[in-house]
């Protein structure tokens, strides 16, 4: 471990000073620079992105600001992630934005705020750095969700989210008091020094930790706090319905890792109890719930919180009866499950945005009927993407549901490996159901698909990902292994 180097940090200074520079060009340039403030943001976020890729292969941790902000294999590998996520999110929606006069630089630079929030819920090790990074990121999707000032549905899926996510913050900032109240310490590594001392009040511990698994759990949609999702999904346009369902979720696995593994690992036994509820739960409302769903931003809400469901079983398997033996790759099957919801979420909106025109918003499960008639390329897209959804050979998406499952069984709970193979089969209906509408049913709508060539090319590699990941998921999955076992306290 050392603290000399600032060199890791530049590509999180990239970021910021790539914001400022889109900030200062939107404002002087005005609407004649929209494009410029779009080719910022996504050139900076891809070099960020490459950057924090190489930088995950560095197996040293580096502090920074009195140990307030950490960089490791783990935390260089999700922002990563989350920052060509980000990349890939604009370039989808830019044609869906100019459609509907929302190709602005507000929409770009609360995009890249939530970004920035991102990154430093990701590398965060201090309460405070965790919270703000998490603040930061909630305030930028309020507002981008509420952009569309003349959208009765945008304002009220901004307000619904708003109002809980600030119930949420209040509960997290109430179990962080309990903590810091119990420990005297603020930093990850010394609340977990703290807690492994044993000299600790357990009453005023558990209920700090009651409360921040509430944060936890409202910030990935797991239920009984997953009220906000569905709405926010359907009320808001889609491409800042994807802004939110996409890296957002990504950065709030690794921000539920730096809190329960990272600070609160002696209470493994506590957390994992009340993350084995939620699971179950996501599991059970999120696959039956998104069967009656006619509209498809709303099924994939329900989607998202079943896949939830699953990336939380890679957490409660790491520690069994007091051992962290099987600890890696049980928390790096879960890491890796993340990564593969982001693909699969980046495609699915993709391909719903290219659908989409000016005045018409392909939302319900009829506007995709007859699609392999109309572009045989995407229809076959979005076949993978449900295949991968549903957990169907040869895509990725069944590898990543097999290793969970793999680390539920060795660690025991073989109940609820069964109970997420029995709700994932009634998931694969309504993952089905877009199959059979896109090859079965003709088209009730023949107009063109139009889209900018580099989305159309960007939208095709995504399928193929997706196809290419599943047949050889071994490289992803030792990366993931690898930046596990060289960062985490096990």
């Amino acid at each position: 471990m050392t603290y000399t180097t600032m060199n890791s940090l530049l590509p999180d200074a990239l970021v910021m000073a790539a914001v400022v520079v889109a900030w200062l060009n939107d404002t002087f340039a005005g609407p004649a620079g929209r494009r410029t403030t779009y080719f910022i943001a996504l050139l900076s976020t891809v070099v960020a992105g490459i950057w924090f890729a190489v930088q995950a292969f560095d197996p040293h941790v580096y502090y920074y600001f009195s140990r307030m902000y950490v960089v490791d294999p783990f935390a260089s590998a999700m922002k990563a992630v989350v920052s060509l996520g980000y990349a890939v999110s604009i370039v989808y929606s830019r044609k869906y934005l100019e459609d509907r006069d929302l190709f602005r630089g507000e929409f770009f630079l609360l995009g890249m705020f939530s970004l920035l929030g991102q990154i430093v819920m990701i590398s965060g090790n201090n309460f405070l750095t965790l919270y703000l990074g998490l603040e930061l990121m909630s305030l930028s999707l309020y507002a981008v969700i509420a952009l569309r000032r003349d959208a009765t549905q945008s304002n009220e899926a901004a307000m619904k989210y708003y109002v809980l996510g600030a119930l949420a913050s209040g509960f997290l900032l109430y179990g962080i008091s309990m903590l810091y109240g119990a420990t005297g310490a603020l930093e990850l590594d010394e609340v977990l020094k703290a807690i492994a001392s044993g000299h600790i009040n357990d009453v005023v511990l558990l209920f700090g930790v009651v409360f921040v698994v509430a944060g936890v759990a409202f910030k990935m949609g797991a239920v009984p706090f997953h009220m906000w999702v569905p709405d926010v999904y359907q009320g808001a346009p889609t491409a800042m319905t994807l802004l939110t369902g996409g890296g957002p979720k990504v950065a709030a696995f690794a921000w539920a890792v730096r809190f329960l593994v990272m600070g609160l690992l002696p209470l493994a036994v506590d957390w994992q109890q009340m993350l084995i509820i939620l699971a179950a739960l996501s599991l059970i409302v999120g696959n039956i719930t998104g069967i009656v769903q006619r509209n498809v931003k709303r099924m994939l809400a329900y989607s998202a919180i079943s896949n939830m469901g699953f990336v939380l079983l890679g957490l409660v398997a790491g520690i069994v009866d007091g051992k962290a033996a099987s600890a890696a790759s049980a928390y790096s099957s879960a890491m890796f499950y993340s990564i593969v919801y982001l693909i699969t979420t980046l495609g699915a909106f993709g391909v719903v945005m290219l659908l989409a025109r000016r005045d018409f918003e392909a939302e319900t499960l009829d506007d995709l009927k007859g699609l392999n008639q109309r572009s045989p390329v995407f229809a076959f897209v979005m076949m993978i993407i449900m295949f991968s959804l549903a957990g169907i050979p040869p895509t990725v998406g069944f590898y990543a549901k097999l290793a969970v499952l793999e680390a539920t069984m060795n660690a025991g709970l073989t109940w609820l490996a069964v109970l997420a193979v029995i709700t994932s089969l009634f998931g694969a209906f309504y993952y089905l159901r877009i199959v059979k509408l896109m090859y079965f049913d003709a088209p009730l709508d023949t107009a063109p698909i139009e889209g900018h060539a580099c989305n159309r090319a960007l939208l095709t590699l995504n399928g193929v990902a997706v196809l290419v990941l599943g047949i050889v998921p071994g490289p992803l999955m030792t990366l993931c292994l690898q930046a596990v076992t060289h960062t985490l306290p096990l």
